[in-house]
């Protein structure tokens, strides 16, 4: 899959990729599999007896194997709906990312389309800083994708029992660049670092720091916490 993508976007996914996981499985367990129904027009997603607001990420056609964005969608442009996947649009032309540019994105050529769809929705989920999204099939050929919008989930935030797998997942994802995964981890929760060229240390919020090793292939090798300094 990932020799299929540009690498302005694998680039940008690596970045986000233990994010996203990390935000992946916090809505998992806030909105588990069960029945659904949707409102677009009211931007709102119901589930297991749960209400929320959310945003028309994008859509995948199976039988075409393409995907278009939400802000593409011919009988919502313009719509409270999908005003954050527009946003997503303005980030793929900051960043040169043609997939995030392009109204509809063909997935033909990729050996798992349905895994390249939802490839788009992470980083698109990821760009916009959202708690995950939410993928349902809404018809035999046609699986649609939402993004929360509501006030009441807000992103996960750093959690050092939970950020070993996070990391490991998300190095795994694109499997390019694990130092990559590991920096916009630490940047995306706002936790500074200091790099060497085996290591990146991060002082954590509530005290001590985090050390991720790297091997000579540049895989991860190691992550320890406790309370040892950013020269470690």
């Amino acid at each position: 899959m990932t020799e299929t993508f540009s690498d302005a976007f694998l680039h940008a996914a690596e970045y986000h990729a233990a994010w996203g996981v990390q935000q992946l499985d916090m809505i998992g367990q806030a909105f588990p599999a069960a029945p659904w129904t949707a409102d677009l027009d009211q931007c709102r997603y119901e589930s297991g007896g749960r209400t929320l607001r959310v945003g028309l990420l994008g859509s995948y056609d199976l039988a075409e194997q393409t995907w278009l964005w939400g802000w593409a969608n011919p009988g919502l442009q313009g719509s409270e709906v999908t005003a954050a996947a527009a946003r997503i649009l303005e980030f793929g032309r900051r960043h040169g990312i043609e997939e995030l540019r392009e109204e509809g994105v063909s997935l033909a050529r990729f050996a798992d389309p349905r895994r390249a769809a939802e490839a788009l929705a992470f980083l698109g989920m990821a760009v916009l800083g959202a708690p995950g999204y939410i993928g349902q099939e809404a018809g035999p050929e046609t699986r649609v994708y939402f993004v929360p919008q509501d006030p009441e989930l807000q992103p996960a935030r750093l959690d050092p029992v939970t950020m070993p797998r996070h990391l490991l997942t998300g190095a795994q994802l694109f499997a390019r660049s694990p130092r990559l995964v590991v920096s916009g981890w630490f940047a995306l929760h706002g936790v500074p670092v200091q790099e060497a060229a085996d290591r990146i240390t991060a002082q954590l919020p509530g005290g001590g720091a985090t050390v991720v090793s790297f091997d000579s292939a540049g895989r991860i090798a190691g992550i320890n916490a406790g309370p040892v300094s950013a020269q470690a």
